[in-house]
């Protein structure tokens, strides 16, 4: 196994980070054991989580996977496994998460409570990466920095990082760091498939410069890059199958910018790539997303432990220059399918 450096840090990780969003929703606690078990047998030693999970977030079962890892962590080795989590985002975001009535923001009273918990349910007295799930708009970064630069000097947290942000958003928090003699983000956590490469476009020069690594999520984006779309009808318990009849319009938007004519051309070209050399397409985007110098790990997830075969299978496979040279070519022709 090879290993990877987080930004600055000392966190030496696996290439493959395991995500956990699913576990005590889409996986129940005896699958979830599986999945962590495989993952952690096959020498995976980093797993991502959050207090608002399992997905799709909800007030009654929010924590309820950092509880079924936080059994599973009692396990191992402490010092073996590499744990992330995040404090959810604020309310004045995208999304008003259902925890907290609601209020949610990224500062002292909120970081507090969150972590509190986080440690609590995770059954340990540190979190290696302490990741902010979105930014906060309204809260100068000064002030969550502060806070979490205490808590690295407490020995609560080890190192952060921030998800879902932007190259400003990321470069004030950087300069802030500096100037401020704070601890500074280590990592970001951004969506990154070979259906979403906008990562690319700023974000990916901040990276290189700042030595700031990104940890990809949904490199398969959301399963659309397994091909279960592409076929005459969805199967029933996929993912955005279920969004795109929710009663609920942010979930009808989600699905609808992973689920398009865009994305479902694309995928059919990169079928018939993967098909050509002989590679299951989940291996082939796996190892795309981990075949850049500014990523650190790609995080994978799964609902049940035979998923990860394909996506561990990826750690093994060498994308040629003639291969990305094909696969670069479809994006070139639709840019963007995502939006």
């Amino acid at each position: 196994m090879q290993y990877r450096y987080i930004g600055k840090s000392g966190l030496r990780v696996t290439p493959l980070c395991l995500g956990t969003m699913t576990f005590g929703s889409g996986a129940d606690k005896k699958e979830s054991f599986r999945i962590m078990d495989k993952a952690y047998d096959a020498g995976i030693n980093f797993f991502d989580t959050a207090e608002l999970y399992p997905v799709p977030p909800s007030a009654h079962y929010a924590g309820l996977t950092e509880e079924i890892v936080g059994e599973w962590l009692q396990t191992k080795p402490r010092d073996s496994v590499i744990v992330a989590s995040k404090v959810a985002g604020a309310a004045n975001g995208w999304f008003v998460p259902p925890i907290r009535h609601g209020l949610t923001a990224i500062d002292r009273f909120h970081i507090t409570k969150a972590l509190d918990e986080t440690l609590k349910r995770l059954k340990t007295d540190y979190i290696d990466l302490y990741q902010v799930h979105w930014p906060d708009m309204t809260v100068p970064i000064e002030e969550s920095l502060y806070v979490l630069d205490q808590f690295i000097k407490a020995g609560k947290i080890r190192y952060i990082g921030t998800s879902n942000d932007s190259a400003y958003g990321l470069t004030k928090a950087n300069e802030v760091s500096k100037f401020k003699n704070l601890a500074r983000f280590q990592s970001i956590q951004n969506n990154f498939s070979m259906l979403n490469q906008r990562f690319m476009d700023e974000l990916a020069n901040v990276c290189r410069k700042e030595n700031i690594s990104l940890l990809p999520y949904s490199p398969l984006a959301g399963g659309v890059l397994t091909g279960k779309y592409n076929q005459k009808f969805y199967p029933e318990n996929a993912r955005f199958a279920k969004y795109l009849n929710s009663e609920n319009p942010r979930m009808r938007a989600q699905a609808s910018r992973f689920v398009n004519k865009g994305t479902l051309t694309s995928t059919q070209k990169y079928l018939e790539i993967a098909q050509e050399y002989d590679v299951n397409l989940t291996t082939l985007a796996t190892a795309w997303s981990m075949h850049f110098d500014f990523i650190a790990s790609t995080i994978i997830g799964a609902t049940t432990a035979e998923q990860l075969d394909d996506t561990l299978a990826g750690l093994d496979y060498k994308i040629s220059t003639e291969l990305m040279e094909k696969l670069d070519t479809v994006h070139k022709k639709i840019l963007y399918p995502m939006g």
